[in-house]
């Protein structure tokens, strides 16, 4: 098959949506926290060099029984890792609200978005207050989340839950932003949703018009069913 020269114009489009479609997550370990960039169910981790140097100045905060604490980010190959890790009844917040406006052409008109992703990692099941723009909580109820925009509850809104084999379940929020999941394995599961707002506006001196948000939660089981292995790796983006 012969290779296709795609124009820089369509090629804008194609990774505005890709990066769209794309989530972050904390997840841990014993040793160190990480920031990763891809599909946590396709163990797809985007790489340096590639998509992941589009991240300019993620942040990250660890919240704590003393105070919250900002974090330190370090770029590494395959994601970012963190000062600290969050330790029992701790949590993690990280987002990047400085990734480039995306701009995607229909016709004549052209839609730049402000596309903000942002992750949240717990270690325990204790309701949260949220902190993030578009955030995820837990209410304190085993497998129950609750789905904040700008700190009032999101009705109505599609939500997913992801484990590492590459399963994963769709719902949808009820009228208070309140949804609920069964957790039969044990391991580490994250809980995604996107929310879009046509409010225009400007970003690091650049207009756009729609604000368009995606925002996990890590969470680990110690209970249940063993984990079945996770999905082979899927290879990071080619470099551009």
């Amino acid at each position: 098959m012969k290779r296709l020269v795609i124009p820089a114009l369509l090629s804008t489009m194609l990774f505005a949506a890709s990066a769209q479609a794309h989530h972050v997550w904390l997840q841990q370990d014993a040793k160190s926290a990480n920031f990763y960039f891809g599909e946590f169910a396709e163990n797809l981790r985007e790489a340096s060099p590639g998509r992941l140097d589009k991240f300019e100045q993620p942040t990250a905060v660890l919240l704590g029984s003393n105070g919250d604490k900002t974090l330190d980010l370090k770029k590494g190959k395959n994601g970012f890792t963190l000062s600290a890790r969050a330790g029992k009844n701790e949590s993690i917040i990280a987002e990047e609200a400085h990734y480039p406006v995306m701009e995607r052409k229909t016709g004549d008109t052209v839609v730049r978005t402000a596309w903000t992703p942002a992750a949240r990692l717990v270690t325990s099941d204790a309701e949260q207050a949220p902190r993030l723009t578009l955030d995820v909580v837990p209410t304190g109820k085993r497998g129950e989340f609750k789905l904040f925009y700008k700190g009032q509850p999101l009705p109505k809104t599609k939500i997913n839950i992801q484990v590492p084999a590459g399963w994963s379940k769709e719902s949808h929020t009820d009228e208070q932003g309140v949804v609920k999941f069964d957790l039969p394995w044990q391991g580490t599961y994250v809980v995604e949703a996107h929310h879009t707002d046509k409010t225009a506006g400007e970003r690091d001196g650049k207009p756009y018009d729609i604000a368009s948000f995606v925002t996990s939660l890590t969470l680990t089981q110690t209970k249940g069913i063993k984990a079945v292995p996770a999905a082979a790796v899927t290879e990071p983006s080619p470099v551009k």
